[in-house]
This record gives C-alpha cells, sequence and structure tokens, in this order.
C-alpha cells in the first residue's frame, strides 16, 4: 500500500501557476481545476506594448495560467480579451499584485487556438497587449475490448 503511494505521489501534476492562497490570504478562484498539463513560455517582447507567449495545455476542463504586471510590479487596472479564444474560455483577475489570465480549453479539443488579452495599466499609460498562441491536446482515451 504504502509503494502504490509513493508511485501515485509522482504522478501529481502542479499547475504551471499556483493559484493558491499566499502569505494567509485565500484566493477567491481557488477552486478552480488545474489541468493535468500546463507549460507557459515566458512573454517575450512582440512589438510596440505587445508581448507574445505561447502555452500547452491538455483539453481534460481544467485551466492553465499566465501570471502578469504591470511593470511598477502591481496588477493591471482593468483587462479583456479581444479576440476571444474560439475553442475555450479565458477569465483574467487580479489577486494579491498580481494579475492572472487562465485559459481552460473545451473539453477533449486537440489542435490550436489562440487569443489577445487587452491589458489597461491606468492613469495616462498607453494599453498593454498579450497574444497567446495554445497548442491543445485531447487526454489520452483508453478503450475497453
Amino acid at each position: 500500500m504504502m509503494t502504490t503511494g509513493i508511485l501515485l505521489a509522482g504522478c501529481d501534476n502542479k499547475p504551471g501557476v499556483n493559484l493558491g492562497g499566499i502569505g494567509g490570504t485565500p484566493n477567491p478562484y481557488n477552486y478552480m481545476k488545474p489541468s493535468g498539463q500546463c507549460q507557459v513560455g515566458t512573454p517575450a517582447a512582440a512589438g510596440k506594448d505587445t508581448r507574445a507567449a505561447t502555452m500547452q495545455v491538455r483539453s481534460d476542463d481544467g485551466y492553465c495560467a499566465i501570471e502578469t504586471r504591470v511593470s511598477a510590479g502591481h496588477p493591471y487596472a482593468s483587462f479583456g480579451v479581444s479576440p476571444a479564444p474560439e475553442h475555450g474560455k479565458v477569465f483574467i483577475y487580479n489577486y494579491n499584485d498580481h494579475t492572472y489570465v487562465t485559459y481552460t480549453p473545451n473539453t477533449a479539443y486537440s489542435g490550436e487556438d489562440k487569443f489577445r488579452v487587452v491589458l489597461i495599466p491606468g492613469g495616462s499609460q498607453p494599453r498593454e497587449y498579450m497574444d497567446v498562441a495554445a497548442t491543445v491536446t485531447a487526454p489520452a482515451v483508453s478503450g475497453a475490448q
């Protein structure tokens, strides 16, 4: 029994970004299920006020998240998505001085998806954009024979 527990512990998948409580403050969105696969590339400059990020995620009804901030180290004042992904949904929120962009692909979808996040720093600062290209894989299905 103990050997089984140790072997299963090695299968534990961790989300790309931990949405749990930080510093004793509970995250109100910690109920969301992380995807079994979530790999996010560091957003890189892709033009004036634009960054590009890549994401590899499994369509197992779980999210994959990108953590970002205004260069001054604070969350964005506002945000949006335009255009939205065709094969999933995006949820953006602020928590503990960060802005989180979570993407959940449609269950069992496999292929490419993309979306653009509009990030508004506030004040007179110009809007910023993050173009996200997601590679989505469907979970393996074992059939009975």
